[in-house]
């Protein structure tokens, strides 16, 4: 049987962490507090030093290599958070890093981890595949691989979030974190079962990239034939063998959100709370906003990480937008005559809706002759003022189809 981290290796890895990570602030989130009538609120990884919880794992495990081990430089894998968290860690305890990280791994993410001392090796579209060219590299160099969660250093490292949240909200009755490999999720559970039975531990991962809930059900580990999602740092095609253990025994569930969910919880985060967070960091939030788990309150949801694209921030923006019904994309057919175009959009403005952008089109072979399709992407204040701007232009006698593309 598989031997599980225990509470003393996690308050043992505390130690180690002393000076080297902060403890991040626990922040109400009042918007969620008053939806469910009690406490919410949220742990702020993304405030952590590089950027997100990895340091505290990958810090445990490189700190604990033997001299020898650290003279022969370390190696992982990462689409960018625990890239950046080896990066910082290993130059710390003065060891060379090299990170193999997807080509699409996010600009900021690979500029960061190259900024702490890493070498930078892009190879294949998913973390799965940088892991293997990682432990390839391992074996033909004889680096140490540091693996981004399936390991005992690292699930205790990452397990020291939980000892902050219970010292923060000692009465803390459930927690929400998302789940990409499982390494967070499973320090998580393994101290709130030790120190409090009682607390509700669930998970979240992105439903495209979701290989936690066919692998409990299956009783092993399974890997997803496919998957993408914009929440990048938790787009894992299966679970470690370990940390699947402890999940299995100690998780008291996983749930699902969609693309939607969470482009909606960041733009929530970032409007009410003031808090930048990545998609992965964001799916705890976006798990309670859309109501697909049963919580006891108070409830903490972990923001894990905060580093985003601003390119990506901007369209997950715009999806967010759209998801709340407060970014509208519409096709409009109407005669092509002369003012037009002017009186289309001057009822819309008529309707306080501002218009973002217009496409003209007069070349679509589905226009019959003298018609003209406008594409336009609108701001309103909502699904309701959506609905009656979109009936009054079909009742002013407009062609109006949703085309929904964010």
């Amino acid at each position: 049987m598989t031997e599980l981290v225990g509470l003393a290796d996690v308050q043992a890895a505390r130690e180690l962490l002393a000076g080297v990570t902060r403890t991040t602030p626990l922040e109400p989130f009042r918007p969620l507090s008053a939806a469910f009538g009690g406490p919410v609120m949220l742990k702020c990884e993304n405030m952590q030093r590089a950027g997100s919880y990895k340091v505290r794992g990958a810090y445990v495990r490189i700190s604990r290599l033997s001299a020898q081990d650290r003279a022969r430089g370390v190696v992982a894998a990462s689409a960018g958070n625990h890239a950046q968290g080896v990066a910082l860690a290993a130059g710390l305890l003065g060891a060379e890093a090299t990170v193999f990280m997807p080509v699409n791994a996010p600009l900021p993410k690979v500029s960061a981890t190259k900024r702490y001392g890493a070498r930078i090796e892009l190879v294949g579209t998913t973390v799965d595949e940088a892991l293997v060219a990682a432990q390839t590299f391992a074996e033909r160099t004889g680096a140490v691989f540091i693996h981004p969660f399936d390991h005992p250093d690292v699930i205790a490292g990452q397990g020291t979030v939980a000892l902050e949240i219970l010292e923060q909200c000692p009465d803390v009755r459930t927690i929400v974190t998302g789940v990409g490999g499982g390494g967070l999720v499973s320090g998580i559970a393994v101290v709130a079962k030790a120190l409090r039975p009682d607390i509700r531990v669930i998970g979240v991962q992105a439903a495209s990239a979701a290989a936690f809930p066919p692998s409990l059900r299956a009783g092993e580990p399974v890997r997803l034939p496919a998957f993408s999602t914009i929440a990048d740092g938790i787009a894992v095609g299966r679970p470690g063998e370990l940390t699947f253990t402890h999940v299995q025994r100690l998780v008291d569930d996983v749930v699902t959100v969609s693309e939607e969910d969470i482009s909606r919880a960041l733009l929530t985060l970032m409007e009410r709370s003031k808090q930048v967070v990545e998609p992965a960091g964001a799916v705890g939030v976006a798990a309670l906003l859309a109501a697909v788990v049963e919580v006891e309150l108070p409830v903490v949801a972990v923001l894990s990480g905060g580093n985003i694209d601003p390119v990506l921030m901007l369209r997950m923006i715009e999806h967010g937008l759209a998801a709340t019904g407060r970014f509208l994309r519409i096709t409009v057919r109407c005669t092509d005559r002369p003012g037009q175009l002017a009186s289309l959009l001057g009822e819309i403005a008529g309707h306080r809706a501002n218009v973002v952008d217009v496409v003209h089109q007069r070349a679509n072979p589905q226009l019959r002759l003298g018609e003209v399709e406008v594409a336009l992407s609108v701001e309103t204040r909502g699904v309701t003022h959506s609905d009656k701007l979109v009936s009054a232009l079909r009742a002013s006698g407009y062609q109006v189809e949703l085309t929904g593309d964010v």
